[in-house]
């Protein structure tokens, strides 16, 4: 492969990811990476060294998340607090804004975490494969 042609590619590739969301992505990865473990094939050492790069990538980003998801559910604790104690309509539509953030922030927040579990999943049977390949 040349050099233009690897740039090219590469290039097609991010492109390819800039117009997707990360849930997209993820799901696609993870339909990858299990057709690949059911088909025990190519299970070699850049498959599982990609794997890992792309679990600790998907770990970052669960992160930065469970950081943003506590801090507006603090922020709606607090607004609640606020409106309790000094009920004003402003403090109401504080509140009521904070409530609509916080709910799709848990719910992505719980898909990021149940998705990297399953990556581990398939990285340790991807890692069984690949040592019983070594084996045979």
């Amino acid at each position: 492969m040349t050099a233009t042609a690897c740039i090219s590619s590469q290039s097609t590739a991010v492109r390819q990811y800039s117009s997707n969301t990360m849930k997209k992505e993820i799901k696609a990865y993870l339909a990858e990476v299990e057709l690949r473990i059911k088909s025990r094939d190519s299970i070699n050492e850049r498959f599982l060294a990609e794997l890992l790069t792309r679990i600790g990538f998907y770990q970052h980003e669960r992160l930065i998340h469970l950081i943003v998801t506590m801090t507006f559910a603090i922020m709606t604790v607090l607004s609640f607090f606020m409106l309790v104690t000094s009920y004003s309509l402003p403090v109401l539509l504080l509140s009521l804004l904070f409530l609509a953030l916080v709910i799709p922030y848990i719910s992505h927040y719980y898909f990021l975490e149940n998705s990297t579990q399953k990556l581990y999943k398939l990285y340790y049977e991807a890692l069984e494969i690949s040592a019983g390949q070594h084996r045979e």
